[in-house]
């Protein structure tokens, strides 16, 4: 029965799980193989022995200015409403983030704040958005000088406890991941949609992946079912002439001849206290100080509980180690892209073979963004067979 299928998707993540449903919804058997032991990819969540719902692999957050997407979401969950904030602790302070004018007189004295506010709209309009370094190469003195404090007490140490990398040997976009904002909106996102679903990520699958069509095999890694040659795939041994939809990392499939491909991974540590209020915002971004770059607590993006307590989670970046820990963050510069490159090329010429999601295309994809390029990959799939 298990080979009597149309498309393996290998992954039951956010990517996999879109691709399989609309391939499903159009009459294809699809089987769906996923080596931990549920669906969901990293936005598995659950609760906790608290009764907090905790996301198990770092908080996820929807946000997105596509209306598609947004309504694929509320297909198969009802959506609540949530608008994001986050604060940093910046020398001692709790101030708020992304950067604003609204930080200004968080940090400085209200006179100083004031002629730094007074700099920045003369150069630039309000609500406009720009980088440290667009305010660092600037000609106006309080204008660098607003660029400097945020590149040396939000984005410098941060970068490095992230990545532990050189700030100039990461790619370009992961320092325009953090803007300034010319206004005075404390939200972490500014979408049109924001929000969570209403009973968890792992409901939300449940219902996604709830369809005739689709068989998923839980606890099972790729490599026990499935394997890629140079331009033909086998599945339980025998060759598989239908569809593979690979989410995982390329060089995993390939055996890694041409190269490993580098991640930054993430210890998370859950921590549950006897008190309804742990810190003053979902979350808080250690830029400076500690090990770990934030806190999240939990209970403040789903409020819906009879808990006394709350449960928080730090970050502690760490390098990726095979067998190890997860896979979370592509490292993009030149030298892995090219290495990401030849695995692409190897792919590309197996037929029917397509790699999808965050691993799969070795980019950092926000959750619309996902599921987009995977509605995208699926349709074309189908209007091909």
């Amino acid at each position: 029965m298990l080979k009597n299928i149309d498309v393996l998707v290998v992954g039951a993540g956010l990517s996999g799980a879109v691709a399989a449903r609309v391939l499903a919804d159009a009459g294809k058997r699809v089987l769906i193989v996923e080596k931990r032991n549920h669906v969901g990819g990293n936005c598995y969540d659950e609760v906790d022995e608290a009764g907090i719902l905790v996301h198990r692999y770092g908080p996820h957050l929807f946000h997105t200015d596509n209306a598609e997407a947004w309504e694929f979401m509320e297909r198969f969950t009802p959506m609540d409403v949530y608008e994001h904030r986050v604060k940093a602790d910046i020398n001692g302070k709790k101030v708020s983030l992304p950067f604003s004018l609204e930080t200004l007189y968080e940090i400085f004295p209200p006179n100083t704040a004031s002629i730094h506010e007074d700099a920045l709209l003369r150069n630039f309009e309000y609500g406009q958005k720009v980088t440290a370094g667009e305010l660092l190469s600037h000609d106006e003195p309080d204008v660098r000088s607003v660029g400097q404090f945020v590149y040396d007490h939000i984005f410098k140490n941060y970068t490095m406890k992230q990545w532990d990398i050189d700030i100039k040997d990461l790619d370009v976009g992961v320092s325009a991941r953090v803007p300034v904002y010319m206004n005075r909106d404390t939200r972490y996102f500014t979408d049109r949609f924001q929000g969570v679903p209403r009973y968890g990520y792992t409901k939300f699958f449940n219902n996604l992946l709830n369809h005739e069509n689709i068989h998923i095999m839980l606890n099972t890694p790729a490599k026990e079912v499935f394997a890629v040659g140079e331009n033909e795939m086998y599945f339980l041994g025998d060759k598989f002439n239908g569809i593979v939809i690979y989410t995982g990392s390329l060089d995993e499939i390939f055996d890694y001849v041409e190269d490993m491909l580098p991640y930054r991974s993430v210890n998370l540590k859950f921590e549950t206290y006897p008190t309804k209020n742990y810190q003053e915002a979902a979350t808080v971004n250690y830029p400076n100080n500690y090990a770990f770059t934030r806190i999240t607590e939990f209970r403040k993006i789903h409020p819906y509980t009879n808990s006394d307590s709350t449960t928080i989670l730090k970050e502690y970046p760490t390098a990726f180690k095979l067998g190890v820990n997860e896979r979370y963050y592509p490292i993009n510069n030149k030298d892995n892209q090219e290495i990401y490159e030849n695995y692409y090329h190897r792919a590309h010429g197996v037929y029917n073979f397509y790699a999808l999601g965050r691993l799969g295309e070795y980019r950092y994809y926000d959750m619309d963004d996902a599921i987009t390029a995977s509605l995208k990959l699926a349709r074309r799939l189908v209007e091909r067979l």
